[in-house]
């Protein structure tokens, strides 16, 4: 545990409960999330669409504030055969930056990655780690 400045401890942090990407659409959004990449959409509550992401919440939203009016950061899904993913996304009409290729030879697996734009400009990337 860590201690605060005010004597009481807290937990460290160590879950995420859900992760905010920026849209402008937010059909165009929930469509691409849902039916391009697979991901269970939980529900829609006005602007906004939440989607499960083995139990990391992942909200799509318009930006509330001008100051947050800007891509997202990277969001990494890891997956077990990268080429397959890459294969069936593209198929769907994903489009890729790159192909998969190697980023790191770790000691006991490589990682692999291919990074793709959501339909509002965010940069995802599909992550993979190969057993050596």
């Amino acid at each position: 545990m860590a201690a605060s400045n005010t004597g009481i401890k807290c937990e460290g942090l160590s879950q995420i409960g859900q992760i905010a990407i920026n849209i402008k659409d937010t059909a165009r959004a929930t469509e691409f999330y849902r039916d391009r990449l697979g991901m269970k959409l939980l529900f829609c509550a006005g602007p906004m669409s939440f989607f499960d992401c083995a139990g990391v919440r992942l909200m799509l939203s318009q930006p509330s504030d001008p100051r947050f009016d800007h891509p997202s950061s990277l969001i990494y899904f890891k997956v077990a055969d990268l080429q397959a993913q890459y294969t069936a996304m593209k198929a769907g009409g994903v489009v890729f930056e790159d192909q998969p290729h190697m980023v790191a030879a770790m000691p006991t697996h490589d990682l692999w990655m291919a990074h793709f734009n959501d339909t509002e400009g965010n940069l995802l990337v599909l992550m993979c780690e190969v057993p050596k």
